[in-house]
């Protein structure tokens, strides 16, 4: 949509509704009376958090850590680069890394205070969904004291972004975790705090959402200058006008979706991607489908899943991943395959599956189509759930690496951008596995977890008992106060085959199982019923694009199996299709390459510092 609005124009329109300072103001009457409307009420929803529990298991543990290290970092250090800029007294230690404020240099190549402050709301973001789901006090009470902490650092004119590189990217992080501290511990000056900012920053932002190419065009300091992500503010500002009821949220969000370079030529089925920074304009899908939730745009929707279809069709791994050296290349010509040689920096990890959990998630919720959930699981087994815990310094896993011969690796700088991602997205796992209708409950992950919903006063739940994808059954206990009558869909994976059995109560369900799709069990389900669900995992192989057929990856289900060599192992296809899957706790199968030796199949969760190749070679 054409949205003709300069900046002088957009200033004196959102001003002049009050005579009083933005500053000054309290939440408005009308945020009292209601939230903001939305044009579409989609088919499924996510519940809430505190409705999932993950049960023991890597998605739990991965939760656990994330809120643990981001629960005990120290405040003084968190707010301090907030605190410099504005005069106050600012003690601790510095944070380092990405987070400081000075010592970056692109001609020395040091990241030092690349982004001053970058994270510092989407930590808060990543513990405000961790107290919506555990209820920890002590969580609460940081969000409260950060939330405060930074109000204090904030002047009308929000000087910290004076001269900032990236102000719409920080704003935006910031934006989220004022929302979330809103939103999930009903902070009592969370959206004060945050209208004041976003009337601040309107000084510092572009008068509509700029592509990269035309902030390069524009005059800037240094390249670093043009790397900003105005493209991807409308999820957040449409978040923003549905909590407060707020229109001058709304019309923001409107200007800055990027329909002209982006959506415009998506909606149309033009492939866009090629040469884009990728993890942004992944993450901007969720501002086309904020848009079409809030405004009821079809355009946007199309876009997002004209988007999401190219991303999988051209631009991704078998592993899920996509964009190496954080690019999307030109379909055709063998980009991926080429990219295995020439870069380790093959999936920015953290912030990669969090876009494209979000993305699928939003997907799932407006079309009930199961292969938004495959790709959902994909990118969860063979990348986020391998990845190296956030260290208490700010030590980083950042890149999963593809290359002929990978290694797992920290990332040079601290605090970087994936440390953001990760307490959010690891949050998330709670309203990624079930999603409610109107007519029950789609399971979406396997994995074991209860959920709990209430319905006419009535208690029920659904608890998992698994070990998918290490192994393939998954068991799901049914619990109610009373019998009642609804339908459990379950998730029938694409790569499934004929040998899926579908069970309730030790019989077989009779009815076809047909994979890609979400299998519907209704009944009157009662205390103590079973569904039992089993999925054949027959080896496959993937290659790495249609220009090297003779790369490729091994998979079981959803898992890619890495081999665990020294260097790029080769294999005969038939050989390596008879890989027999071993006991031992790493969970690997071993295949006979074609020197005789025997290669340990490993999956991505599974690998430590040891090398592996994400695609093998085959030799006949």
């Amino acid at each position: 949509m054409a949205i003709d609005l300069t900046r002088r124009h957009f200033l004196k329109a959102t001003t002049a509704a009050t005579a009083a300072s933005y500053a000054a103001r309290v939440m408005p009457a009308w945020a009292a009376d209601g939230r903001g409307a939305v044009a579409i009420t989609t088919p499924l929803n996510t519940f809430p958090y505190s409705d999932v529990e993950l049960l023991p298991g890597p998605m739990k543990k991965q939760f656990e850590e994330n809120h643990a290290v981001f629960l005990n970092l120290d405040d003084d250090r968190l707010l301090k680069v907030f605190r410099q800029v504005a005069g106050l007294p600012a003690p601790g230690e510095d944070m380092g890394g990405w987070y400081d404020l000075t010592g970056f240099s692109l001609t020395r190549g040091d990241f030092h205070g690349f982004i001053a402050g970058h994270t510092l709301g989407q930590y808060v973001s990543g513990l405000a969904r961790a107290y919506a789901i555990t209820g920890s006090e002590p969580t609460r009470a940081k969000v409260n004291r950060l939330v405060k902490g930074y109000a204090e650092t904030l002047d009308p004119k929000a000087k910290f972004f004076v001269d900032y590189r990236l102000p719409a990217y920080t704003y935006d992080k910031l934006s989220v975790g004022l929302i979330d501290a809103h939103e999930f511990v009903h902070d009592p000056m969370a959206m004060q705090v945050h209208e004041k900012l976003t009337h601040a920053m309107v000084a510092y932002l572009p008068e509509k959402a700029l592509s990269r190419a035309e902030q390069r065009s524009r005059p800037h300091k240094d390249t670093a200058y043009t790397w900003d992500e105005s493209y991807t503010l409308p999820e957040n500002l449409f978040l923003a006008y549905q909590r407060t009821g707020n229109v001058f949220y709304r019309e923001m969000a409107k200007r800055y979706l990027e329909d002209d370079t982006y959506f415009g030529p998506l909606s149309q089925g033009n492939n866009v991607l090629p040469f884009e920074h990728a993890y942004s304009h992944v993450n901007a899908f969720s501002s086309a489908m904020q848009a079409y939730l809030t405004l009821g745009s079809e355009m946007h929707l199309r876009a997002a899943r004209n988007g999401f279809d190219m991303l999988q069709t051209t631009q991704s791994f078998a592993t899920g991943g996509w964009g190496p050296d954080e690019a999307f290349g030109e379909p055709g010509v063998g980009q991926l395959g080429n990219s295995l040689a020439s870069t380790h920096a093959s999936f920015e990890t953290p912030c990669g599956a969090y876009g494209h959990f979000k993305i699928t998630r939003y997907l799932l919720r407006a079309t009930k189509d199961s292969r938004y959930g495959d790709s959902m699981e994909q990118v969860l087994y063979n990348t986020i759930l391998g990845a190296w815990p956030i260290q208490p310094d700010g030590t980083s896993f950042y890149y999963s690496d593809y290359n002929n011969t990978g290694k797992k690796v920290w990332y040079r700088d601290k605090w970087p951008c994936c440390s953001g991602t990760f307490p959010q997205l690891a949050a998330d796992y709670h309203i990624s596995t079930y999603l409610r209708a109107s007519d029950g409950v789609y399971v979406n992950l396997y994995t074991p977890s209860t959920v709990r919903w209430s319905d006419g006063g009535e208690k029920h739940s659904l608890t998992q008992q698994t070990k998918y994808p290490f192994e393939n059954a998954v068991q799901i206990q049914v619990a109610g106060s009373r019998a009642a009558e609804y339908t459990i869909y379950l998730r029938i994976p694409a790569w499934a085959d004929s040998g899926t059995v579908l069970s309730i109560n030790g019989k077989r369900v009779s009815d076809a199982v047909t994979p890609g799709t979400f299998a519907a069990l209704r009944r009157a389900w009662k205390d103590g019923d079973r569904v039992e669900l089993e999925l054949p995992m027959p080896l496959r192989l993937q290659p790495v694009d249609a220009n090297h057929p003779k790369l490729v990856a091994l998979m079981r289900g959803p898992l890619v199996l890495f081999a665990v060599a020294d260097s790029q192992p080769a294999f005969d296809g038939a050989e390596l299709l008879r890989a027999q899957l071993t006991n031992n706790a790493a969970g690997d199968s071993i295949a006979k390459s074609v020197d005789g030796k025997e290669v340990s199949m490993r999956p991505f969760t599974s690998i430590d510092k040891e090398s592996y190749s994400t695609y093998v070679l085959l030799k006949s």
